[in-house]
């Protein structure tokens, strides 16, 4: 039953480190047109229909990865938060990386944007740490046995015999 528990926490946690992560991508290449005044406010309808593309883009391709880290993290009992917030930037760096045409003849990725690849990666470390925050501070725990009471069970106690 806790293995269950553990699971939901495990995808509570990717969903909501992809929404922060998505919220980060969206507000980071939206930034410029937020400083240009001529055009007037963003509409919040418009804005909350980008948000959700930016978590449905960031959870579909950041799902792969981000499951072979917790993987590892979860098989090994690995907790620190460091570990964490470098997993969530090697993520955020493959995303984009994926992204980006690779030639192989000169095995070098051809139209890297160096801006959107410091995005990525820096919404991937915040992925990580929220991650870190919800689920990643117990990982492996599921497997840990259970501590035993600090007062044994009264056996006998009330019985006649």
């Amino acid at each position: 039953m806790y293995l269950i528990g553990r699971i939901l926490v495990i995808l509570f946690g990717l969903l909501a480190a992809s929404l922060v992560a998505g919220a980060i991508l969206v507000g980071a290449v939206l930034f410029p047109a937020f400083s240009d005044f001529a055009d007037g406010p963003i509409d919040p309808a418009v804005l909350s229909i980008v948000l959700g593309f930016g978590f449905i883009f960031v959870s579909g391709f950041a799902l792969l990865p981000a499951l072979i880290v917790i993987l590892i993290t979860e098989a090994f009992y690995i907790r620190g938060a460091l570990t964490y917030a470098v997993g969530g930037g090697v993520v955020g760096l493959a995303c984009y990386l994926g992204l980006v045409p690779f030639d192989p003849a000169t095995l070098r990725f051809d139209g890297i944007v160096r801006r959107h690849l410091e995005i990525m990666t820096g919404a991937g470390i915040v992925a990580g740490i929220v991650y870190w925050l919800i689920a990643g501070r117990n990982a492996g725990a599921w497997r840990a046995p259970r501590r035993a009471s600090l007062h044994p069970p009264l056996v006998g106690v009330g019985r006649r015999e």
